[in-house]
């Protein structure tokens, strides 16, 4: 089941008061939008208002309301609305004096108002009266009121192309551009009371974006996201955050994005950006003199971008800069903006957004490791010999060269248990005699202890980190013990062969260099005899901007001679640049491994039996607990003596393919499953106590829009055994409606004989009498 054909399912409530959910199944059957699809709308016509740029739009209730904005020609103060549910365009009802006619404004809605600030207003025509604006206007939505707010005391300075947002009562301004320069200033006013309201410059700290303009600003998770815009020779595309309690910003990293994985948008301005649910959407915009039309998401839990691909059926816009966008419900409206050959659009487009709950995977497996439950191995590193526990399913199913040392460690275990074994039994015939631990309840087997002498316990417990969450934490600036910490994990990660985090300790260790820590990095290389980031560190130290600084630092007299002599030499004769074309290895992911680990690979390290109606099926009990609430009260409270669980969803035994479904979510979050098996598991969150009902959403949407004359009867019996009334009265119907293609099918003639007369029953209640008539006369 691809995304992009799903549909948009309504939310659903995760409530774990319901004792018996799959008896409560409540199900929507249609019409939905299709998931990441484009529509283009009616566009404005001329006679309601002129096709336009650097405009605004924001969303109130069921309406977009367009401010501003310039036609190529003049500069524009009317206000348009477009009905979302009409579809329809309308000039808005004003009174009182609105804004002059100006571009590159803010607006916002607090309240039941909409709220604009500066700009740039004048003639463009005549080239006359051209100012940057700082006044503040109010539009109440009820009454179609224009009001000018006349704040006493320090201003900020006028400016265009700036950004805006409303948090906590409150307006944020942040830089633009004020006729000579740009900013990177921020200011705020509260909005509650216009007696007393007054500006105030707020005083920021943190990674300050550089001054900038024409940039878009979202809010997100009580944070304001920044990214790209014009900034000069500075222009990047970073994305920034700012917290609004502590007025700190920090750039957001993006070394942990390995090759192969999606980057961020390249850098741009005039572009839109837009928050919903956890994602920040990037939309259009001028990126190196090209417009593109790719719609990029930005995953604020995760922190990794992707470009989303549109559904088939989708009527994409053209590239275009400075057009504007607003959020309604769950969809994205973007209109106007200027296109190919400096020409204003009219049109308005809406993208239909996905609104499933976050993939839990990485946070639950991180959780295992943090919590250091249910571990039955022991690792002894170094010469300390200090200790770390793990797992032994997640660490042998990330890890080949471990595996082997724990296979290793478990025949020297073996051997050493039956060689007690028998010497016990020698020496005490006849008598009882002791279980073998290799052959007692999977509860009481003692930990494995696999020794290795060429780890320390410090990196070890990063590499560690890095198996269970396929992360490792961001060295902190300016602290060079960090760095160095990463790079004995790179040391590490050679040694075990774990292609993807040498890739990480690499990008994370070549962006952390700076004229600080240069020297203590290429000397930490030079001695672990790392060369990649030897050679990156002497290429850093040699650079024109870099060089004198860093041969007059402390630092740099207690280098040892061999690296001077490098150094030296390093600038007075650069080495030839040598390209590699060669594919980089990024290793495997934990969702990769985790799938491989199901499909076979970790079966020797198995420790519990699920029984399905008597089937046994081997699992790994860590792995269980890890993502099931369910599985871990039980194997830490009531473990079966002899390891085995009998598997059910309330009184309901799944069938084997939904069982195996569950198995694929639950070891790597794998959620793609035929529409019966949903049926199956849409109560299994509830159940098992999984972190959040994602499962449970994705089999909703399955049921309510994949059913057709060719899975009907199997998702009938499904319905059936699952006591889904309305789901067995949806197919039912289809089944009614769709009986002569229905009748072809081979598993009608396998339905058990009550569903053939719930088939019977259901055809003979909707044949009208007039049917009935015409087939007595045919008899």
């Amino acid at each position: 089941m691809s995304c992009k054909s799903t549909k948009v399912a309504p939310s659903v409530d995760f409530d774990h008061s319901c004792s018996d959910s799959v008896e409560y199944l409540t199900l929507n059957f249609g019409p939905f939008e299709t998931v990441h699809r484009w529509r283009r709308l009616p566009p404005c016509d001329e006679f309601v208002g002129a096709r336009r740029s650097k405009h605004t739009v924001v969303a109130y209730r069921d309406a977009i309301y367009v401010f501003g904005g310039d036609n190529g020609k003049n500069m524009l103060n009317d206000l348009l609305r477009f009905d979302v549910k009409d579809c329809s365009w309308c000039r808005a009802f004003t009174t009182g004096t609105p804004p002059a006619p100006r571009y590159h404004h803010s607006a916002v809605v607090y309240g039941s108002s909409m709220f604009v600030f500066g700009g740039y207003t004048g003639d463009i025509y005549s080239n006359s009266n051209l100012k940057n604006k700082n006044d503040l206007f109010e539009y109440k939505f009820a009454t179609g009121q224009w009001t000018e707010w006349k704040v006493e005391g320090s201003l900020p300075v006028a400016r265009s192309a700036h950004g805006a947002t409303v948090y906590n009562d409150k307006l944020w301004i942040f830089a633009g551009y004020d006729g000579n320069a740009r900013l990177n200033d921020m200011w705020t006013i509260s909005l509650q009371d216009r007696e007393h309201a007054c500006w105030e410059e707020i005083d920021q700290s943190g990674e300050i974006p550089p001054s900038c303009c024409n940039f878009p600003v979202a809010v997100c998770r009580d944070k304001m996201f920044v990214f790209s815009g014009q900034s000069g020779a500075k222009i990047t595309n970073n994305l920034f955050q700012f917290e609004f309690k502590g007025h700190m910003w920090t750039r957001i990293p993006t070394e942990h994005l390995l090759r192969g994985s999606p980057p961020p948008p390249q850098r741009r301005y005039g572009h839109t950006m837009v928050a919903f649910d956890r994602h920040l959407y990037v939309f259009g915009g001028a990126a190196d003199n090209t417009l593109p039309n790719e719609l990029h998401c930005y995953d604020v839990d995760s922190q990794t971008w992707e470009v989303i691909h549109p559904s088939q059926d989708s009527e994409m816009p053209s590239g275009r800069l400075f057009h504007a966008a607003a959020v309604i419900q769950d969809a994205m409206y973007i209109f106007g903006g200027t296109v190919d050959n400096n020409v204003r659009s009219g049109e308005m487009y809406r993208f239909q957004f996905s609104s499933y709950p976050k993939c839990t995977l990485h946070e639950d497996y991180g959780k295992l490791w943090e919590n250091r439950q249910f571990c039955d191995v022991e690792f002894i590193l170094g010469e300390r010999e200090e200790r770390v526990l793990g797992h032994i399913a997640i660490v042998t199913a990330r890890c080949q060269w471990l595996r082997k040392k724990i296979l290793q460690a478990r025949d020297r275990q073996r051997q050493r248990t039956k060689r007690e074994s028998s010497e016990e039994s020698e020496g005490a015939a006849g008598g009882p005699r002791d279980v073998p631990a290799g052959n007692k309840p999977s509860g009481t087997q003692p930990l494995l202890e696999v020794s290795i002498r060429e780890a320390e316990a410090q990196p070890f417990e990063v590499l560690m980190q890095f198996l269970y969450t396929d992360k490792i934490q961001y060295p902190r600036r300016g602290h060079v013990q960090d760095v160095l910490l990463i790079m004995d994990v790179y040391k590490l990660a050679l040694s075990f062969k774990l292609s993807r985090l040498e890739q990480l300790c690499v990008q994370y260790i070549e962006a952390s260099v700076d004229l600080q820590n240069v020297l203590s990095v290429c000397e930490n290389a030079n001695k672990l005899q790392l060369d990649q980031l030897k050679e990156h560190c002497l290429n850093f130290v040699v650079k024109e901007s870099h060089f004198n600084q860093v041969i007059m630092t402390k630092e740099f007299e207690h280098l040892s001679t061999p690296l001077i002599v490098e150094i030296v030499r390093r600038k007075q004769q650069p080495p030839p640049r040598v390209y590699s074309d060669q594919p980089v290895d990024i290793g495997t992911s934990l969702v990769q491994d985790m799938k491989a680990c199901l499909e076979g690979g970790g079966l020797e390290f198995c420790d519990i039996i699920l029984l399905l109606d008597g089937h046994p099926r081997p699992a790994h009990k860590a792995i269980l607990a890890a993502r099931s609430s369910y599985f871990e009260a039980m194997f830490r409270s009531f473990m079966p003596e002899d390891g085995q669980v009998n598997i059910s969803i309330g009184e309901m035994v799944p069938s084997k393919q939904a069982f195996e479904s569950m198995l694929r979510y639950i070891y790597y979050g794998d959620v793609n499953m035929p529409p019966e098996d949903s049926l199956y598991l849409f109560a299994a969150p509830y159940y098992y106590g999984f972190s959040n009902n994602r499962l449970q959403a994705y089999c909703k949407q399955n049921l309510e829009m994949n059913v057709t004359v060719e899975n009907v009867l199997q998702i009938l019996e499904a319905a059936d055994k699952t006591q889904a009334l309305d789901m067995k009265k949806h197919c039912l119907h289809i089944i009614v409606h769709q009986f002569i293609k229905v009748s072809k099918l081979p598993n009608l003639r396998s339905l058990s004989q009550l569903l053939l007369l719930d088939i019977i029953e259901s055809l003979a209640t909707h044949i009208s009498d007039k049917q009935c008539a015409e087939m007595g006369s045919d008899i």
